[in-house]
């Protein structure tokens, strides 16, 4: 007998399965931490821009994504027309998109550029 017999404990089993569970636990908290510092805040920025972009109007001044600041002259659904300068011939106005406004300015602004 070269090779002794190999018995199966009964003990064993019931620590594995606790164990295995331990072993998920720092991934788990892993995630939680992450939904809370990363996902979530900007979940919340998102539709704060999302509900901005919704409520823009005639005659707001904003500043878009490219760092162009204007006045609102024309809005439609997907894109705005961005009157940003004058000239003789009159207004100078380009077309943008929505989603492309970063942040919505305090009336009066342009004129202290």
């Amino acid at each position: 007998m070269l090779i002794s017999n190999a018995y199966a404990q009964a003990s064993g089993a019931a620590a594995d399965s606790l164990g295995g569970l331990m072993g998920m636990l720092p991934i788990v908290f892993m995630f939680i931490v992450l939904w809370f510092l990363m996902i979530r805040p900007q979940m919340r920025k998102a539709k704060e821009q999302q509900k901005m972009i919704t409520e823009l109007a005639k005659g707001d001044e904003v500043v878009t994504q490219g760092g162009i600041a204007g006045r609102i002259s024309r809005l439609g659904e997907n894109y705005l027309g961005l009157e940003v300068a004058n000239s003789k011939e009159g207004a100078i106005e380009i077309t943008v998109q929505k989603s492309a406004v970063a942040a919505l300015l305090p009336k009066g602004s342009l004129k202290n550029l």
